[in-house]
C-alpha cells in the first residue's frame, strides 16, 4: 500500500489550556464553574449563559463564563 495517506503523520490536536481558549465545551464550562453539566445546561436554557454553535457543537465563550462568575447569583441554579 504505497498511498500518501498511509505515510502521513496523524494530525495532532493543539494542547491549549482553558485559560487560553476562546470557547469551551459544556463539559469544560462545568469544570471551570465547578458545577454539573446539568447546571450548565440549565444556565443555557434560562438564557443566563450564551452559547455559540459551530457545526454540531455547543460552545461557550470563556469571556461569558468570566462575566457570569463576576455577578452575584443568590438564586439556585436549578429550581
Amino acid at each position: 500500500m504505497g498511498t500518501m495517506a498511509a505515510r502521513r503523520k496523524p494530525q495532532e490536536k493543539a494542547a491549549v489550556s482553558p485559560e487560553n481558549k476562546l470557547l469551551v465545551s459544556r463539559i469544560e464550562a462545568a469544570q471551570l464553574l465547578s458545577i454539573s453539566e446539568r447546571g450548565v445546561d440549565y444556565l443555557i436554557s434560562a438564557n443566563r449563559l450564551p452559547t455559540r454553535r459551530i457545526g454540531g457543537r455547543v460552545l461557550i465563550s470563556v469571556a461569558d463564563l468570566r462575566r457570569y462568575v463576576r455577578g452575584d447569583h443568590p438564586e439556585p441554579i436549578v429550581s
